[in-house]
């Protein structure tokens, strides 16, 4: 819908995926699957880490927030992509795609911040494990919690509301099956140098800091791995970080590749429906399977049901 100089947006189209009217049927089945998976799996982690005393460890602290964050920015893009592929107006409201990035862009930006305080957190357990606790106390995991969430509002807020300030006359049919910034930017009459400059700072600000803490973290880990005389203690400190470093690598390899490299508005898509939709999916799986106290966890659980 091309839209006159001087009419004033009310609504975006999300134009969504290349021959998604073909295969509607087949992509509802398969996200609404992924979709239900990822609420079952993070709340079920939450609920987990909540109701287990054992858990109740700074590790699982931030893992409870990571699992929050997860389903929270999975559910502000999932509903509207489903939607959109039974109906026939594939539309949202100005207001409404507003909404979607301010929530998306916070709880992607919190994501980064809580796996950086999550390396952090693994570096004084392996690094420093007689202070551990001492360290690592409750006031400083709040503090990293509260800091991870600012900072994801703050990144979030200062870029909608400038990305909404601008005008809107060429067209409302957005290139993608949600509201992000980039493709939302090509749509605008006015000058967006500055907003690409912003997008660019603050996106490589949050990438450059948050992966420089994991690391450094990690280089810190391996050292103390390293240095370990026993083969089974070696084994020991690996395992606690493999989770984490598979759900670092995966995530912050996706995100880079949408907001650094740039590929073809299709291969920003797929990467956006692995990060933004697959990855909250997996990220209760990655820690389950591979983290021997969740599996004790669900033991247990499962012994008091059974």
């Amino acid at each position: 819908m091309e839209q006159n100089n001087g009419t004033e947006v009310t609504e975006f189209i999300l134009l969504g995926f290349v021959g998604q009217h073909k295969f509607w049927r087949v992509l509802f089945t398969v996200f609404l699957l992924i979709y239900a998976a990822t609420i079952v799996g993070n709340i079920g982690m939450i609920l987990l880490i909540q109701i287990n005393s054992s858990l109740h460890t700074p590790m699982y602290f931030f893992l409870q927030h990571l699992a929050f964050v997860d389903l929270g920015y999975a559910s502000a893009i999932t509903p509207k992509m489903l939607q959109n592929f039974v109906g026939t107006k594939h539309s949202i409201s100005f207001m409404g795609c507003m909404v979607q990035l301010l929530v998306y862009g916070t709880f992607v930006t919190s994501d980064c911040y809580i796996l950086a305080a999550m390396a952090v957190d693994r570096y004084v357990a392996i690094c420093n494990p007689l202070r551990y606790l001492v360290v690592m106390s409750q006031r400083l995991c709040i503090l990293l919690l509260v800091g991870s969430y600012v900072m994801g509002f703050l990144n979030a807020s200062v870029n909608t509301a400038f990305t909404f300030s601008l005008n809107f006359c060429r067209s409302n049919a957005i290139n993608h099956f949600f509201c992000d910034a980039p493709p939302i930017l090509s749509l605008s009459c006015s000058n967006i140098d500055f907003n690409i400059m912003l997008l660019t700072v603050f996106v490589g600000f949050n990438l450059t800091f948050t992966v420089a803490v994991v690391i450094f973290s990690y280089i810190y880990i391996l050292a103390a791995i390293l240095r370990m005389s026993s083969a089974a203690g070696r084994k020991k400190a690996f395992s606690t970080c493999a989770s984490h470093l598979t759900a670092v690598t995966v995530f912050y390899g996706t995100l880079s590749y949408m907001y650094v490299l740039h590929g073809s508005p299709e291969q920003e898509k797929v990467a956006s429906v692995f990060y933004g939709i697959m990855i909250p999916m997996l990220n209760p799986l990655i820690y389950s399977l591979r983290n021997q106290d969740v599996i004790e966890a669900l033991k247990r659980i499962g012994k008091k049901c059974f």
